[in-house]
This record gives structure tokens, sequence and C-alpha cells, in this order.
């Protein structure tokens, strides 16, 4: 007895699978892995994108807002303290700044948005409170990899695939950046992951001696631009609130 021809949803389940890659593919990628031609992968994704199914960042296509809120980034007694400490210090950099805003943290090797203000007309980004994106191309993400030895690690080994043409694609042009985030306390988005989106960020730490090199952040604050001009203004607000939302965290132990 001959095999049932896929149907419409059999070949939507064949691409959302293929967009589980973490970092994402393109179109032609997903075509190529799924073995349906690119105008029928197309169709698919459009659908699938029409209902959050998955989400388009340039030219790649990933796992979208629906399949994080049918299986959500785990919550944690961490993530929560995190989230209700710092907040306050998001909301006093959105104050300053009038920009969009960051509070995440990473799980796993990606990052996981604790929370995120914006104003009636943010610039237009992925990012999601309760969503994750790849750490290697986000200022946040940026920010805790050069403190975190093990997570640097696993990152620079898997692939880093270019979703923008400012991209950090190398390990080595990775190590560098890092080793230039912990010289400077502070990491930068050059459109990396979504182009016109720039961003400044600063690490926070969970200890007694913030300034020590050796210390791991547990979080980080960022705050957006739409050029990279723009970023000179932001990155000493961003400093300070990242600076003073460490204390807080060390004092509410």
């Amino acid at each position: 007895m001959s095999e049932p021809h896929p149907s419409p949803v059999d070949r939507a389940f064949v691409v959302l699978r293929a967009t589980a890659s973490g970092p994402g593919l393109t179109l032609s990628e997903i075509s190529r892995e799924t073995g349906l031609a690119k105008s029928t992968t197309l169709r698919l994704l459009t659908a699938l994108e029409r209902n959050n199914a998955v989400t388009r960042i340039g030219q790649r296509y990933r796992l979208g807002p629906l399949v994080h809120d049918l299986d959500p980034i785990p919550t944690s007694p961490r993530y929560e303290r995190i989230r209700r400490v710092l907040t306050p210090f998001l909301a006093h950099l959105f104050e300053s700044t009038r920009t969009t805003v960051h509070l995440a943290a990473l799980h796993r090797d990606e990052v996981v948005y604790l929370n995120k203000l914006h104003g009636p007309r943010p610039i237009p980004s992925p990012s999601r409170v309760g969503g994750g994106l790849p750490a290697y191309c986000t200022g946040v993400g940026k920010a805790m990899l050069a403190f975190d030895e093990g997570a640097a690690a696993r990152v620079a080994e898997g692939p880093l695939p270019a979703w923008t043409e400012t991209t950090l694609t190398s390990a080595d042009a990775l190590a560098v950046e890092l080793g230039e985030i912990r010289r400077t306390r502070r990491a930068v988005d050059r459109a990396e992951l979504t182009p016109g989106l720039y961003c400044v960020a600063a690490p926070v730490f969970d200890d007694d001696e913030a300034g020590a090199r050796s210390s791991r952040a547990v979080a980080a604050l960022s705050a957006s631009a739409p050029d990279e001009g723009t970023l000179a203004r932001l990155e000493p607000l961003v400093l300070r609130v990242a600076a003073a939302a460490g204390r807080a965290l060390a004092e509410d132990r």
C-alpha cells in the first residue's frame, strides 16, 4: 500500500521543524532541507509567520512567539529575583533614554528577555518578554558571554550564522569582541541581529566585587537606537544604571 500524499498540514510541520535550528535558516536552506519547492516553502513560511509560528529576522526564519507561548522558557527563582530587583532600574533607564530598553539573562546559550520597556513608537525589534534570541549577536548576550566562560565556549563551538552583514560569524572574531567587552564593561550590537537596530548593553553582577574581572554576569541591561552614532550618548547611562543594579542585587541577598 502506497504512502498517503503529504497534506498541506504535513508540509507545514516539515517546514516548522526545519526552522527549529537555533539560529534559523534561510528560505533556500529550508527548501533544500525539506525537499520542497521554493515557492511552496515560501507559501508555507508566510502562513506560519502570519500565525506567529515562525518569525523572520533578516533573511532567516526561526521558531516564533507562538512556539514560546506553547512551551515557554521555564521560570525560576533566579529569574524572578533578577526581574523583581532590576525592573526598577530598567524603568529608570527607560526614563533616562526614552528608547527601547531590555533586561535579559542567559538561558543555556541563548538570551532570555526578562523585561522590556518601550515608548509608543518603538524601534522594530524581534525581542519579546519570555522569548529567546542568539546570544552571540545581541548586545545583552555578548555582555553576559564575556563574563561566562562556559557559555562563551559552547557558543563558539557551534555555528555562528550571519543574521545581517555585520554579524560576527567566526569564533576568533567573537573572542576578540568578548575580550574588548571585558575591558570596557560594555557591549555594542551594530545591527548584528536586525538591520537598522543598534544597542549598547552592560553586564550586571551579583557579588560584592562587581569590579573584579573574574566576576560572572547574571544579567544585562541595554538601550536601543536607530543608528550607531546615538550609542555614544546612551553608553554612560547604561553603564551607570547597570552598576547600580548590581549593587542592588548584592544587597538583596
